[in-house]
């Protein structure tokens, strides 16, 4: 759905620019009944032209698969060109696909020079994997300062895993100055967005009293949140908790579990 929104306001400024408002309806209509194909007969002599937008589209299509069949390889090519024309989000999907060996031979120094030029104009996902990469050391030098200066940069934009990648750099004093208040600010802040592994650190902290005052039921709550999707260490945490809380408080815990989910993770107290 989330593509088929962003495929139709590209279209939007595409052909406002480029085609009478009657041949922009057509093309709505033809999208909105999954006439893709169409789609692509408009879009092909565009990108051919060097049109940026059309290039970036066709590349997602192709990367996802959206009215096409999914094929790396040409998602690449069209990344690529509108990638030299500045467009920041293809460039950090191109330095994706460089860094895992997607449609591409894998090539740390290309992803790296992508996602750079991407984190630069405010890419979050570019800035997230870029981060990544100094932490980890993939395809440069492994820098916890570098790393810590991108994931702060996209946290800063709401970007949930470079929040519990941040708030994890302050837990253990990785690249910052170790402050457990800073880790349980970036985690709530990713746990408020649904980010589940977040939410799972969040209860971690409340059940030691790092960062904030330790608090049975709410460690209680968010490892509820967390183990009803699954994730077996909150399952086995939430289990190991429960035999030091009386019926009482985890009645109360559970409830507020619910709550909290019915308010999307907003001000879960």
């Amino acid at each position: 759905m989330r593509t088929r929104i962003l495929i139709l306001t590209i279209l939007l400024s595409l052909f406002s620019s480029v085609t009478s408002a009657d041949s922009f309806e057509n093309s709505l209509e033809v999208y909105s009944t999954g006439q893709h194909t169409k789609i692509l007969e408009l879009l092909y002599p565009l990108a051919e032209e060097g049109n940026v937008i059309a290039q970036g589209l066709l590349g997602q299509m192709y990367f996802r698969g959206e009215g096409v069949l999914q094929d790396y390889s040409k998602a690449a090519k069209w990344f690529s060109l509108a990638a030299e024309q500045g467009d920041a989000y293809s460039q950090g999907k191109l330095g994706g696909m460089y860094d895992v060996g997607l449609g591409v031979t894998k090539d740390g120094k290309e992803s790296i020079k992508w996602l750079r030029l991407a984190a630069e104009q405010g890419e979050i996902s570019a800035q997230t994997v870029l981060g990544m990469s100094y932490l980890y050391g993939n395809g440069v030098s492994q820098d916890y300062q570098e790393a810590v200066k991108w994931h702060r940069l996209a946290a800063e934009q709401g970007g949930t895993i470079s929040q519990n990648t941040l708030g994890s750099a302050y837990l253990y004093g990785v690249g910052v100055t170790q402050d457990h208040q800073e880790a349980a600010k970036w985690y709530r802040l990713a746990a408020e967005q649904g980010d589940a592994f977040s939410q799972y650190n969040l209860g971690l902290l409340y059940l030691n009293g790092q960062g904030i005052t330790q608090d049975y039921i709410r460690a209680y709550m968010w490892f509820d949140l967390v183990a009803n999707k699954g994730n077996l260490n909150a399952r086995e945490d939430r289990a190991r908790i429960a035999t030091e809380m009386s019926v009482s408080k985890i009645i109360n815990a559970q409830e507020m579990a619910r709550i909290c989910e019915m308010k999307s993770f907003k001000s879960c107290k």
